[in-house]
């Protein structure tokens, strides 16, 4: 118990505040404090739950009207998952660090088809089985590796079908396509604090939802101050080089900034049914979402135990102009954090262009066609990070917020990191405590 104080004393000097922290500057507030305005938006009430054996969707069709009840939002959710919710392709760069500097990395051509319009509706609508996205990428970096493939069909989940990925791998070594077994969805992949459900997103009929407040938040992906600058592409594929302290958390498009540069976010919580998902690793998914569009700005996630397991925080980027009202935004920067092992990852969407597929070219998205190896539109990248010092640095913890419903145990040695961490500006290892 005394180390899991010190270790909440550390977090909260290393963060800019104290446990008992002033009233008046705090940005969080609970249903009671909901202004009128808000009230407008969102509608508080208790959603009961829906179970298999009765209708599970929504009685309104997607994408509803407001005032939006807490399960309306898990399903507007579903049109801001980790991949654009439109075909398009892009580079695929991620990585990630161990608390003592050991770094890997990776980077893929990726090729993306949705059926139907743009966003979840086809899905939502689908039966149970259906394909609603096929998805194929291209192995470039790092050269052992360049390429590998690795395609997957996304089903649509139901009552009775709760297949919800068919998985293939191309080896070039073996020079076979084979087909996988699909991952545990709430497992994380190796070396990498993802899992399948963070990468696919989440069925939101497999949740109960609620609303357990309102906050701001003014810092999401957090660059270190040894790193101010980085080289993105354009949708043209040509190269061009940003301030890493001009990137906005939604983009310079936004219209719903504050005037102190902050956004105003609901928060929610999502909770595994367990009809639907008897063993299901993760206990309870709060949400962060930005009261415009309800872009999901930060995710946690908590285990079986209800103790915080991981920490996502994101960039938001309006990449598809042809969609109004926030349909448009994608997730194109987010960073991962384990509090267990203190595992930091990062992943960008890298020349993110919108693009359709002819009948033809929907060939490139069958096992077959990953035995040609052919890298049809190769979008390379210069996003990868040149040495571990460099690296994002750990989400913000935020201790002081909606206490009872986060629950932390943070190690001292981890503290001690993450408060070093913030005082310098920079990622801190285990080796420099």
């Amino acid at each position: 118990m005394r180390t899991r104080i010190s270790a909440l004393i550390l977090l909260a000097c290393g963060l800019g505040f104290t446990l008992s922290a002033n009233a008046a500057d705090r940005t969080w507030r609970t249903l009671e404090q909901l202004t009128a305005a808000e009230k407008e938006i969102i509608d508080i009430r208790t959603v009961p739950p829906r179970t298999p054996e009765k209708s599970y969707l929504p009685e309104e069709p997607y994408p509803f009207s407001a005032p939006f009840d807490a399960e309306e939002i898990g399903y507007r959710l579903m049109n801001f998952t980790h991949m654009a919710r439109w075909s398009h392709i892009m580079a695929d760069v991620y990585g990630s660090i161990t608390k003592s500097g050991y770094m890997s990395q990776g980077a893929m051509s990726g090729l993306a088809s949705y059926n139907g319009k743009p966003g979840p509706e086809f899905q939502i609508n689908a039966e149970p089985g259906d394909v609603y996205s096929d998805q194929l990428f291209y192995v470039t970096y790092p050269p052992k590796n360049e390429g590998e493939q690795m395609m997957w069909n996304l089903r649509r989940t139901g009552p009775e079908q709760a297949t919800k990925l068919d998985y293939f791998i191309y080896s070039p070594s073996l020079r076979r396509v084979r087909r996988q077994p699909p991952p545990r969805r709430e497992s994380q992949f190796p070396n990498s604090v993802q899992s399948f459900d963070d990468v696919a997103g989440r069925e939101p009929w497999e949740f109960t939802w609620r609303f357990i407040g309102a906050d701001v938040i003014y810092k999401t992906v957090r660059f270190p101050n040894n790193r101010p600058k980085m080289t993105l592409i354009k949708p043209d594929g040509s190269f061009f080089e940003v301030n890493t302290a001009d990137l906005k958390m939604m983009g310079n498009e936004y219209p719903g900034y504050r005037k102190d540069g902050g956004i105003d976010c609901f928060v929610v919580v999502a909770e595994p049914q367990r009809d639907w998902l008897p063993d299901y690793g993760v206990s309870r998914l709060i949400y962060w979402v930005d009261q415009k569009y309800f872009f999901p700005l930060r995710i946690e996630q908590y285990d079986s135990n209800g103790i915080l397991k991981t920490v996502q925080v994101r960039f938001g980027q309006k990449e598809n102009a042809a969609l109004s009202d926030g349909e448009g935004y994608t997730n194109n920067q987010s960073v991962y954090w384990d509090s267990k092992i203190d595992l930091t990852a990062y992943s960008v969407h890298d020349g993110h262009q919108v693009r359709g597929w002819s009948e033809d070219e929907m060939t490139f998205f069958t096992p077959d066609f990953m035995r040609r190896r052919w890298s049809t539109h190769p979008r390379k990248s210069l996003a990868l990070i040149d040495n571990p010092e460099e690296f994002y640095m750990r989400p913000l913890l935020y201790l002081d917020r909606f206490p009872n419903e986060r629950k932390f145990q943070i190690t001292a040695d981890i503290a001690a990191r993450i408060a070093a961490q913030n005082a310098s500006g920079r990622i801190v290892f285990a080796d420099e405590e």
